[in-house]
């Protein structure tokens, strides 16, 4: 791969003379120059409302907007009217549990999870559980990271099944496509979590086969406050409106509404519409720059961090070693993970520590948090070096 680290300008910044290292790109992506420029085009020469007033500013923002959505549509192979900008992730998933959930499950329906969802793809079941007296089983993860499925799709009554595609504590990547495939034969509705996954690999939503997938754009080098539902048009058109308001309506009188026509109609108010554009560029720079060249130096170093991994004997890792995003939670002998996320913090190494928004799963392992080490194509085997022997030099401290 040819060096594309210039693209980030986050990668020239020092801390207290040290050069960066981010190694959380699992919370959100750096953002490449390209992303930067069309957010600042679209403020600087083009910043008005779309769908609106009948002229060229606005003309011109609402042809940007919708040239974002045809990109990012293409980009997980879906049509445009199946591709619905949300704020994220967070809320595509709460879009569905709402809207398809509220109008389609009944008292005793069962929905199935996997241990291994993060609270974005579990908090809104539970709200749906409680309000309409629904029952939740959960596929077990086995200590290597591997779903223990066990049948789970000859549960009685069960009709949905919401299940992220990687974990974003343990790092494994799930194929998903023969059980979404076996779902479906059985009418289960599937909902995908593909937040964590998305940035490392093709997504492909009529090869995967689900019925929805949701992902964010801040971990996809976009802006925050951006992201996607994929819904089959079928379910899209019978599902009411998520949000009420301006622009996704056709008609409104003094007693009644008609919702627009997709994608409109889950599409509420002024949308994020730099965002969406700051997405669509993203995923052209992805496409331009190659799947298979990410996977290739994600896989080097994915490698490397786990041979130097093997020189500190105070360090557990979670998950397996093979099928995974590079993606690293390490526990440690004698030190908690937030007293070494900040150690690591002052000599410029930036992780994340915690139970990562995935607390059932970290409770399930008997582990009360973890430090993440979760890198991309843009990090460096050098980048990885100076992690390790901070963490040696971490673990003398404490030992003294």
């Amino acid at each position: 791969m040819i060096d594309i680290r210039p693209d980030f300008p986050m990668l020239n910044r020092k801390y207290q003379g040290q050069d960066l290292v981010y190694f959380d790109n699992a919370a959100s992506a750096l953002k490449p120059q390209a992303v930067l420029d069309a957010v600042l085009d679209y403020y600087q020469n083009h910043s008005s409302n779309v769908h609106r007033g009948p002229n060229f500013l606005s003309e011109e923002a609402t042809v940007l907007y919708e040239n974002a959505r045809r990109t990012v549509a293409d980009f997980i192979g879906a049509s445009p009217e199946e591709t619905i900008f949300t704020s994220g992730a967070t809320m595509s998933l709460n879009l569905v549990a709402r809207s398809w959930g509220e109008a389609n499950l009944r008292a005793g329906d069962v929905i199935a999870l996997s241990r291994a969802e993060h609270h974005a793809n579990l908090v809104p079941w539970l709200q749906l559980k409680d309000k309409l007296n629904l029952k939740l089983v959960y596929i077990e993860v086995a200590r290597d990271g591997s779903l223990i499925l066990d049948n789970i799709l000859e549960t009685p009554n069960l009709k949905l099944l919401a299940i992220t595609q990687a974990s974003n504590v343990l790092g494994s990547f799930y194929d998903l496509k023969d059980l979404l495939q076996a779902a479906r034969q059985r009418g289960i509705i599937t909902v995908v979590d593909a937040a964590q996954s998305i940035a490392h690999c093709p997504i492909n939503v009529k090869d995967l086969g689900c019925d929805f997938l949701a992902f964010s754009g801040h971990k996809l080098l976009a802006e925050t406050g951006i992201g996607v539902l994929y819904g089959r048009r079928e379910l899209l058109e019978k599902m009411p409106p998520f949000f009420g308001g301006g622009a996704m309506i056709a008609e409104v009188t003094e007693d009644s509404f008609i919702p627009a026509e997709l994608p409109a109609k889950f599409e509420a108010g002024t949308p994020n519409i730099s965002g969406a554009i700051s997405l669509g560029v993203a995923c052209a720079y992805l496409t331009k720059l190659g799947y298979d060249n990410i996977i290739k130096k994600e896989t080097e170093l994915s490698a490397y961090f786990l041979k130097r991994l093997k020189e500190l004997d105070f360090v557990t890792l979670l998950g397996n070693q093979t099928e995974r995003l590079p993606l690293f939670s390490l526990a440690f002998t004698g030190m908690h993970p937030h007293d070494v996320a900040d150690l690591l913090g002052e000599v410029g190494i930036i992780t994340r520590a915690g139970h990562h928004c995935a607390q059932p799963l970290h409770d399930s392992l008997g582990i009360s948090a973890t430090l993440r080490a979760s890198l991309s194509f843009y990090n460096t085997t050098s980048e990885i070096d100076k992690f390790i022997e901070a963490l040696k030099k971490i673990q003398l401290l404490f030992k003294s």
